[in-house]
């Protein structure tokens, strides 16, 4: 069992490179690598709405999860984080039961978030060391430790992690459902900031989008993944990933450092160099990403529905009026309007 070795800063490899856009490309690769534990996955398919709004929920749930990272009291974002995660159980097909909290599971879906930022740096970049990536992971156990659960499962070392990493792709991940769903891009709605684009102009756009996105995903898997779910990955792949990770880097040398990284993660940076006062409301989600009016008190549902400070593009001020009765009612009666993914 690790103990948090490493301080998780601003001076950190993790501030420095979680949190960047860049990791949205990792997407369908962490949420089905997740989903193919058979208790985290057997979680999601019977208790989860992600199937039912997948941009919002995804948007949704970055914030907290960034927030553990750079939040000025991290550790009551990452208690946050957990007690959403206290009703989530039940039994599986073969009878054992689950629970969303149980160490195992817990610390799965964290390596996966941690770990796929090696993973997204190695293919997309911004380059990290052997020396950054071992820092990363005693980073990595400071910001397990947020959460409050158990620490047992956490290896000593980033050679023993490699071994579990290695373990669980071979031995303890399936072919599970949930896994599948999260590929099937098929049903994937448009954005929430496009929701008015015609549907003939978003199957046009997410025909080459959607196998796009699956070649990456299999890009960044292991090969024992890739057998699992009957992927293949030739040479050429190989070589093409290779150079659309070339471009991915240059595209993102670009532009200004701001438009790299996702607002909560933004905000910090902004509050360490002064632009944001220290004791600032932390920065939640747009509005446009909150669930449906109806499940708005689910525990496990993350839902600032009052939050004083929301976020903007790099651009705009974050600092907002509180939302109106009426202009609340009329952006929920456009999304409850707009289209919802069919769920097989």
């Amino acid at each position: 069992m690790a103990t948090p070795a490493s301080p998780l800063g601003p001076d950190s490899v993790t501030w420095r490179s979680f949190g960047d856009w860049r990791g949205m490309l990792s997407g369908p690769w962490s949420g089905s690598m997740q989903n193919m534990h058979p208790k985290l996955g057997a979680a999601v398919w019977e208790h989860s709405d992600f199937f039912g709004e997948r941009w919002q929920r995804l948007y949704r749930s970055l914030y907290p999860i960034i927030g553990t990272v750079f939040d000025e009291d991290p550790e009551a974002t990452g208690r946050q984080v957990r007690d959403y995660h206290r009703e989530i159980k039940g039994a599986m097909p073969d009878g054992a039961r689950y629970h969303a909290l149980d160490p195992d599971v817990f610390y799965w879906a964290h390596a996966t978030f941690w770990y796929g930022n090696i993973r997204s740096a190695e293919a997309f970049g911004p380059k990290l060391t052997e020396a950054e990536k071992r820092r990363l992971f005693d980073e990595s156990c400071e910001w397990y430790a947020r959460y409050g659960v158990s620490m047992r499962p956490v290896p000593d070392t980033y050679e023993e992690f490699l071994e579990y990493w290695d373990r669980m792709c071979r031995e303890v991940l399936i072919d599970h459902p949930a896994a599948r769903q999260v590929l099937d891009l098929t049903t994937l709605p448009p954005l929430p900031g496009l929701r008015r684009l015609p549907p003939p102009v978003w199957r046009a756009i997410m025909t080459p989008g959607r196998a796009l996105a699956m070649w990456i995903t299999v890009g960044l898997y292991d090969q024992s993944i890739r057998d699992k779910l009957g992927f293949e990955w030739t040479r050429l792949d190989a070589i093409g990933f290779r150079a659309f990770g070339l471009l991915v880097r240059g595209v993102m040398a670009a532009l200004p450092p701001r438009y790299r990284r996702h607002p909560r993660a933004r905000d910090a940076l902004d509050r360490e160099h002064g632009r944001v006062p220290r004791g600032a409301p932390n920065l939640e989600s747009p509005r446009r990403n909150l669930p449906p009016r109806a499940a708005r008190e689910d525990p496990w549902h993350y839902c600032p529905v009052h939050a004083e400070r929301r976020a903007e593009m790099p651009w705009k001020s974050n600092e907002q009026k509180p939302v109106q009765p009426a202009q609340e009612n009329a952006e929920m009666t456009s999304r409850s309007n707009s289209s919802r993914p069919v769920v097989s």
